[in-house]
């Protein structure tokens, strides 16, 4: 598990650095940590499901229900479309047009390498508490957490061929009761409390906590450490933690189906080879 400072003082918001606001989930022992990249406070998307969704009457509006950004097939199509991005990147073409719905949702893009006994570890994770337009945000965020996460050396070209992309976005916060009105498996969470004078806050993702087999307990003990608190975590402490909860859902794809997909569908430039 990788460790950091996860949280620092804020005006007006949470403000993370580069390797804080953790989460996301373990995958054969490695974790991985997403930085957060908005300054602005975290914020509820307004529509269907959580998130705002392409609007509108009629057809469209019936369109809309059967075709949602958070639905599987629309997730892997952003993954797939983050892998447009790098190869457009490396192959110095124009990149291709997004081909899933639009909406605005706080996202994560996230890459994992694979080794050569298939084991993944964590390659890229950054990422939008804010709502931000998907078709914009997980355009930005491939590039940014494949070449500008600050804690690995950019993506190089070689590696492509070995990484998987996730696309995670996130929907329905809601202020909690307390620091345990929270579901394991359902709710990523934020915290925030007081120490020093100063405001810290760090993030867990919807998946950590049932992917590491914590209790709530565990997960929020855990958390107030990727804070940057290093004292005795007391219940008195406990108490005073601000806890909004929130949901997500994701999709992976590898590059070797991504290349599959895009031939099958006749999308893969003739210029990026075989």
């Amino acid at each position: 598990q990788r460790s950091g400072v996860a949280g620092r003082q804020h005006r007006g918001g949470i403000v993370c650095i580069s390797g804080a606001c953790w989460g996301y989930w373990r995958r054969r022992g490695d974790m991985a940590t997403p930085t957060v990249d908005s300054h602005q406070r975290y914020g509820q998307p307004e529509g269907v499901a959580g998130g705002r969704g392409d609007v509108g009457g009629g057809q469209a509006a019936l369109q809309q229900k059967q075709d949602h950004p958070t639905d599987s097939h629309n997730l892997e199509e952003a993954c797939r479309f983050c892998f447009d991005v790098l190869m457009s990147h490396f192959r110095r073409t124009a990149c291709p047009s997004p081909r899933f719905p639009n909406g605005e949702y706080p996202l994560f893009v996230t890459w994992d390498k694979a080794d050569q006994h298939g084991a993944t570890s964590l390659r890229g994770c950054i990422g939008n508490l804010s709502p931000i337009t998907i078709h914009d945000g997980v355009k930005k965020y491939a590039a940014v957490s494949a070449f500008q996460d600050k804690r690995f050396s950019p993506v190089v070209e070689k590696e492509v061929a070995v990484l998987e992309c996730s696309v995670t976005l996130l929907f329905q916060f809601e202020e909690a009761g307390h620091y345990l009105d929270w579901q394991v498996g359902v709710h990523g969470m934020i915290i925030e409390f007081e120490f020093d004078r100063q405001t810290l806050s760090a993030t867990y993702l919807p998946f950590v906590c049932a992917d590491q087999g914590w209790t709530q307990d565990e997960c929020i003990r855990s958390l107030v450490k990727k804070a940057g608190y290093n004292g005795q975590v007391s219940r008195d402490l406990l108490k005073t933690i601000k806890l909004t909860r929130y949901q997500g859902r994701k999709a992976t794809v590898g590059f070797s189906q991504y290349a599959l997909d895009r031939k099958r569908q006749g999308l893969w430039p003739g210029q990026w080879g075989a």
